[in-house]
């Protein structure tokens, strides 16, 4: 998988999520096998270029390289200057997020708002790829709503504006992240286009990794929510892709000494008061559907500061060590939250 000079190691790339991607989530991904990472999206509004939230999304120290930053905003002038600030902020590449179906995005005609008008999409596209000289890709949905689908215009667009790859993924703004993705949109502009396309949606395991490459014909697939609390997802699925076969589950030592980590960078990274509630949803992800998580996961929540939460984790993995050598998931449907307290 190419993007302008850098040549990906595979074609796994962890999905720009809000609150998730942040960079040790990032250097996580890649440690476990993502070929590359996108950020969170940093706004395009300079008023708040100044804020802790941007300076810590806009900080890249020690990042596996390429760094690709998401932008996002309504205005090509100022998704222009955005995009400058940020490659003087260290970032390779600058993707342009037209696929956030948030209502706080969107109401400010901003993420998938944009594809209701095509002809700002093509300013926009044009302004940034000018702007600067780095690989510039594109976010998008298939379309605004299920009666307006307009992916493969936005991608002839795309492509006619110099954009070096455009991830899609396969539902409309309508659908938020609700039902089936659409596959055979994406295989449309795969089709189209020349330039490499990813396809995104629903891709949790191995085997959906497989199909999707192989319905698609995309370049790569991006993994998203799947890869919350399961970031070794990304070495299940390129040792599935190389080989056929299946890794067995990680050993719960392994899983431990990853959770720890992880949570040691993120109080480093937000200090002692966010840290420890940021790292609230973290623990959850990772524990779902683990024997007994549910009930540890309540009394996580309770603790208030990071030393209490760190020694609780490490505590309940060594009760999992005992009991197994290796993750082993039972059905805990009301113990799986989409998002954690902060």
């Amino acid at each position: 998988m190419q993007i302008g000079p850098y040549l990906l190691k595979n074609q796994l790339i962890v999905a720009p999520m809000a609150g998730v991607t942040d960079r040790p989530f990032r250097m996580l991904c890649k440690a476990m096998g993502a070929g590359m990472a996108v950020s969170e999206m940093i706004t395009s509004n300079k008023t708040l270029w100044h804020k802790a939230k941007t300076l810590r999304r806009a900080d890249h120290s020690g990042e596996v390289e390429p760094i690709s930053v998401q932008i996002a905003g309504a205005d090509p002038a100022e998704m222009a200057e955005a995009a400058r600030m940020n490659v003087d902020q260290g970032a390779q590449i600058i993707d342009i997020n037209m696929g956030c179906p948030a209502k706080k995005v969107c109401n400010v005609a901003a993420g998938s708002a944009l594809m209701r008008d095509e002809a700002l999409v093509a300013r926009i596209l044009e302004a940034v790829v000018g702007a600067v000289d780095v690989p510039v890709t594109l976010k998008i949905r298939t379309g605004w709503s299920r009666e307006h689908k307009n992916a493969l215009a936005i991608a002839r667009l795309a492509e006619q504006s110099g954009i070096a790859a455009l991830a899609v993924h396969g539902r409309t703004r309508e659908d938020l992240y609700h039902g089936e993705a659409e596959y055979e949109t994406i295989a449309a502009v795969k089709q189209a286009l020349s330039i490499p396309v990813i396809a995104n949606g629903d891709i949790d395991s191995p085997e959906k990794a497989r199909f999707v490459l192989d319905v698609t014909g995309a370049d790569a697939i991006m993994i998203g929510r799947a890869a919350q609390g399961r970031p070794w997802i990304f070495r299940e699925i390129q040792h599935y892709l190389d080989s056929g076969a299946h890794l067995p589950p990680p050993r719960v030592a392994e899983i431990r000494a990853v959770l720890l980590a992880h949570l040691d960078e993120l109080y480093a990274f937000y200090g002692e008061y966010s840290g420890c509630r940021i790292a609230r949803k973290h623990i959850a992800w990772y524990t779902r559907a683990l024997s007994g998580g549910n009930a540890f996961r309540q009394a996580m929540y309770q603790l208030e500061n990071t030393e209490d939460q760190r020694l609780a984790v490490a505590d309940y993995f060594d009760r999992l060590c005992e009991a197994s050598e290796r993750l082993q998931y039972i059905d805990e449907p009301s113990s799986r939250p989409a998002r954690a307290p902060e």
